[in-house]
Formats: C-alpha cells, structure tokens, sequence
C-alpha cells in the first residue's frame, strides 16, 4: 500500500468537511467521532461521506469495499462511530479482500 488507510480517511473527511461546509470545532485524529449523539456527521451526510470514502479507496488502494454491509450493521460498535474504528474496520476489510 502506498498511503495508509488512516490517512485516505482523514484526507477523505477533511474535503468532505470543507465541500459540505460542517463547521469543525475539532481537530481530527483518530478518536474524532464521526456518527452519534456527538458525532460529526448527520446520516444523510454519513452516507455521502462513505460512498467518498469507498471511491479513494479504490482509486488509491485498487480494492473495491462495501463498508456500510450487514458485517458493519451487526458489531456491537459501529465501525462508524469514530476514525480509529473506522480505520480499524477498513483494514480488516482489506485483508479478507486479498
């Protein structure tokens, strides 16, 4: 892998912060909570965040994922709750994928 997978997330959330003018009153690193009752995001805007997400993923990583399936709806934690579970999932993903 040329980047880490952190790191396409953090640049993946960064641009979507900016596009979709979400004030930032955080500074994100890995504990930053993306989804919940003081998450970052709104669904909707949950949903457009993973759908980039997957798109520099593929184009930087050359792997096709499908984060938002029924392994991710059935933990006990959401991988969407923060960076470092998402980061966390994201990894195992990609080693099931090879």
């Amino acid at each position: 892998m040329n980047r880490s997978v952190k790191s396409i997330i953090e640049e993946t959330l960064r641009s979507f912060v900016k596009e979709e003018e979400i004030e930032l009153l955080i500074e994100i690193n890995e504990d930053t909570r993306l989804f919940g009752s003081s998450g970052l995001l709104s669904s909707i805007q949950l949903v457009s965040f993973i759908t980039e997400l997957e798109e520099n993923l593929e184009d930087d990583l050359d792997v096709e994922l499908i984060l938002a399936d029924e392994k991710a709806m059935s933990r006990r934690t959401s991988p969407f709750y923060s960076m470092k579970y998402l980061t966390s999932y994201i990894e195992e993903k990609i080693k099931d994928y090879e």
